[in-house]
């Protein structure tokens, strides 16, 4: 689509946001563009083909999520005690491991390692928003301020270490974490690595792949190893994730502070005690997890799915077993 094409649509969706839309869901839409509407308006675009009516709806059906939820507060809500929040934090391996060399943050996400059994779903649920709020209202304003220019996207490392057959048991919560994101912080991922790979993910990745829209799959990386070559070609050493900085070493470090899934990493000590400080403005402090409604899958997602969890069916029979200890 030409640049033309482009801004026309961009004018079109944003006409149709303010003449449509009631105040409440242009209130909570400052949250989502920070400053940089054209930006956000243009994630969504993308993530519809450009058809401005159905980018509209989605733009719509996420803003009334927001309130719905009350995800504009999410950040004033802290996950207590902290011993719980740390638990969470060693089940769901995901952190800020620096830098690219434009600016663009790079999150790490230990999905073979990732057991996600140490609280609720809707617990999981709550610190994935949390970590994406805060990144798009704290991460990438700053990193924009900084290189003077609008920095929307982020880096994703997906570290495929320990990946087993068991892994369809997560199943539920990962559709639930990817549904939304998919529906209310599209296209906020620039580019997927994938390092760490092995023969489980090779096999569904290879079923996978045509199943996904050529703008997804253009994404998507499959990197050599520990991918620590590749990756020194847009990040410095100090940026690599502990699990991409030497082959073969992706067990955790033995000092929390380098290992950027930690609770005392500095990112997520940053993010615990923003969210902290916020919430000692509220009157009262409720303990337990934030219920968020998760969307409806697309038709489209719930396909891949289907196809993953066959494929893992497939594959655990040719090895006798669903805990996935063979052919790894």
């Amino acid at each position: 689509m030409g640049a033309a094409a482009c801004d026309a649509a961009v004018e079109q969706l944003l006409s149709r946001l303010l003449d449509h839309v009631e105040e409440p869901l242009k209130q909570t839409f400052q949250n989502v563009h920070q400053g940089y509407p054209t930006e956000a308006l243009m994630r969504f675009l993308k993530a519809r083909e450009w058809h401005v009516s159905k980018a509209h709806n989605m733009l719509v059906d996420s803003l009334n999520w927001r309130i719905q939820n009350e995800i504009d507060g999410i950040l004033e809500k802290p996950i207590i005690p902290v011993d719980l929040y740390r638990s969470i934090r060693e089940t769901q391996l995901v952190g800020l491991s620096g830098y690219s060399k434009k600016g663009i943050p790079v999150f790490a996400i230990g999905v073979g390692l990732s057991t996600y059994d140490k609280a609720s779903v809707h617990y999981y649920v709550q610190s994935h928003i949390q970590i994406n709020e805060y990144r798009d209202r704290i991460v990438l304003p700053m990193v924009t301020k900084k290189f003077g220019r609008p920095i929307s996207t982020c880096i994703k490392i997906l570290d495929m270490t320990g990946l087993k057959l068991s892994a369809l048991n997560q199943m539920k919560i990962l559709t639930a974490i990817s549904t939304v994101d998919d529906l209310n912080y599209p296209e906020k991922t620039e580019t997927y690595y994938i390092v760490n790979a092995p023969y489980i993910f090779s096999a569904c990745w290879k079923v996978v792949k045509p199943l996904l829209q050529e703008r997804t799959r253009k994404k998507v990386h499959v990197l050599q190893g520990c991918g620590r070559d590749e990756l020194l070609k847009i990040m410095d050493y100090s940026s690599l994730p502990h699990f991409c900085q030497r082959e073969g070493s992706s067990k955790n470090p033995s000092n929390d502070i380098e290992n950027c899934f930690s609770l005392d990493h500095p990112f997520h000590q940053e993010l615990y005690h923003y969210i902290e400080e916020r919430a000692l403005n509220q009157e009262f402090i409720k303990q337990g997890s934030l219920h968020v409604d998760i969307p409806d899958q697309d038709p489209e997602d719930a396909k891949i799915v289907e196809v993953i969890e066959a494929e893992f069916h497939k594959l655990g029979e040719q090895n006798g077993s669903i805990n996935g200890d063979h052919k790894e």
